[in-house]
């Protein structure tokens, strides 16, 4: 059998523009797109690029102030800087390899280096206006998804500066909505990274006066066994602490741009950390010892940064890792000798991490002997054949349902893609870790069976799945399940959640049909409407999953699935909450509900 003739020639070379170019590969400029569930989505980078250029003024010494305004979907943000110069406005905003940054006069520690920012911030919106003032002067330029359509030019009263406004294109953001405390977690960073600098977010202003220590010290709140100690020299400025928390919390910045992958200056701080603590105690701690319950937080400034990506998650600049690890070590080492109190409290909770690792070694290594008696893979799982790999950047597609039960299980693993899906099943309700140490997970087999299936007992980077999916029943059990499992999440393994990789499978409560059409409600208003407008209607309220065929089922966890993802709005009160509603305060418990009770009558 011939193939068939392929006519590839001339006619199939394309030359892109550059603004056609972030058009077609989105990745490549801004990472995720997404729908703004997740702090990384695209349209936060878009928000970030144009607020880099206000950070990059305030850097250089001009502007005290940024004002960014969310209406709707729409953004506005104001600096107070030099403004763009007027004849180059247009280029700067549409044409790679356009701007000032290349130019160590005008700007020294930027964060803006490649010359893309604000042309994909255009080039991805649906409108894009950009007006810079300068010295009594106005030039304003109008955009539609990055082609010019409009320009004016005239005197001002305004201040020296640049506005941006701008509105995602939905046609590459699908059903996209902003999601303010991400937003404003974003500008606290800023905040804390540029003494002095004013951000006002719909009117709420952000002001850090003391830098990293003030990021310090309302992260831990009162979770802190000594004081923070701090410094800040002219390229360098760190703050930490220890806190009764499970594993180590750190934060990290390259010229005021905040690095949620880390790189190189986090891993020099790790390190530094643990020599500097080794070096003043002159004993060998394990890292792991040192670390634990660490609060810290590391700032450099670069002339140079070297970026893994346009998003500037990640630093990768080695050259600087052995320097870096010098400096932090004896800046560490000098404050010890400064706060001899802050030393002694700190030692004492490395000794104590000391002694609770070696007690959790030993339940460790009784835990695992006695799952190799077992079985050799972990009996619960129905793994798939995909997997998560972050460094990679590969299996993104991953999930694992965690559900109860058998007949649950029996329907999902029938109707699941076995590519993609795995499915962890629970024999009955979940131990509740509320007020319980690590070593209780390597004492009970269903909680040490569910950490080695998704491998996060060393650490959450090791994730097997990009999604851990609760799929509980829809009634008061599985509610309860659904708490205790997010509880054990949230206790022991929190930057999962933080990380957007926990939701929650919405499933149908009730289904309507006649002998024409059937439907699923999701809610009681959906089952009202649903009621009116299916004739004769049979309903059905769906208890436990298991009640759900592998027919039906395989509708809800396909391309139509509805997943909610946890969200921790604030990260302090993470301990509080659990203590309160899982701990052991029945009676005021008790108390809060029925003075919250309310109770509904069904409308049909």
């Amino acid at each position: 059998m011939s193939k068939a003739k392929h006519n590839y020639d001339e006619s199939k070379i394309k030359t892109l523009s550059s603004i056609e170019h972030i058009r077609a590969r989105t990745g490549m400029y801004i990472g995720r797109t997404g729908s703004g569930a997740h702090y990384d989505d695209g349209i936060y980078i878009l928000l970030k690029e144009v607020v880099d250029n206000g950070i990059d003024e305030h850097i250089m010494g001009f502007g005290k102030q940024i004002d960014i305004r969310l209406d709707g979907n729409d953004v506005t943000i104001r600096d107070y800087g030099r403004g763009i110069p007027h004849g180059k406005v247009i280029d700067c905003v549409s044409r790679i390899n356009t701007g000032a940054k290349y130019n160590d006069e005008v700007f020294q520690f930027s964060v803006g280096l490649n010359g893309v920012g604000t042309k994909a911030v255009n080039a991805l919106s649906d409108t894009f206006t950009v007006c810079s003032y300068r010295e009594g002067k106005f030039f304003e330029a109008t955009f539609e998804k990055g082609a010019l359509v409009g320009e004016d030019q005239g005197k001002t009263d305004e201040p020296d500066g640049t506005l941006v406004s701008f509105c995602p294109d939905d046609t590459i953001f699908k059903k996209f909505k902003y999601r303010e405390e991400y937003i404003l977690r974003r500008l606290k960073f800023y905040s804390y990274l540029n003494a002095g600098l004013v951000m006002r977010f719909n009117g709420k202003k952000m002001e850090a006066k003391k830098g990293l220590l003030d990021l310090i010290l309302e992260e831990s709140d009162s979770e802190a066994i000594y004081p923070p100690l701090h410094y800040q020299g002219k390229t360098l400025e760190i703050a930490l602490t220890h806190a009764q928390l499970y594993g180590e919390e750190n934060w990290s910045f390259v010229n005021g741009q905040y690095t949620a992958d880390g790189g190189t200056h986090l891993s020099a701080f790790r390190e530094g950390v643990l020599k500097a603590f080794n070096e003043f105690s002159k004993k060998k701690y394990d890292g792991d010892d040192v670390r634990e319950g660490l609060i810290g937080a590391v700032a450099i400034r670069l002339k140079e940064p070297i970026f893994e990506s346009q998003t500037k998650n990640k630093l990768g600049n080695s050259e600087i890792r052995s320097d870096l690890v010098n400096e932090v070590r004896d800046v560490i080492v000098d404050m010890l000798h400064k706060n001899p109190k802050a030393a002694e409290r700190a030692f004492l909770k490395i000794e104590e991490t000391q002694k609770m690792r070696k007690e959790i070694n030993a339940v460790k290594k009784m835990a695992r002997e006695k799952s190799k008696a077992i079985s050799i893979r972990i009996p619960q799982l129905k793994d798939c054949r995909v997997h998560l790999d972050k460094e990679k950047g590969k299996g993104e597609e991953s999930m694992i349902f965690i559900t109860e039960g058998q007949s649950a299980a029996g329907s999902m693993v029938s109707c699941r893609n076995p590519n993609t899906q795995a499915i962890f099943t629970l024999k009955g309700k979940p131990l509740n870790v509320a007020e319980l140490k690590r070593d209780a997970i390597y004492k009970n087999d269903e909680l040490y069976n569910l950490m080695q299936a998704l491998r996060i007992e060393e650490t959450v980077e090791n994730l097997r799945y990009q999604k851990v999916v609760l799929a509980t029943d829809a009634d008061v059990d599985g509610m309860h399940i659904r708490n205790l499992l997010i509880t054990f999440f949230l206790k022991f393994f929190q930057p999962l959640v933080r990380e957007g990789h926990l939701m929650i499978l919405e499933t149908p409560l009730f289904r309507v049909r006649n002998k024409k059409e059937t439907r699923y409600c999701f809610t009681e208003e959906e089952r009202v409407l649903a009621f009116k407008e299916v004739k004769n209607p049979e309903i059905t309220r769906f208890k436990g999953l298991g009640e759900i065929s592998p027919k039906e089922f395989r509708e809800f966890i396909s391309e139509g699935m509805r997943l909610s993802p946890v969200h921790i709005d604030d990260v302090n009160e993470v301990q509080h909450i659990l203590k309160f509603y899982m701990g052991k305060n029945t009676p005021k418990r008790r108390e809060y509900i029925l003075n919250h009770l309310e109770i509904e009558e069904d409308a049909v």
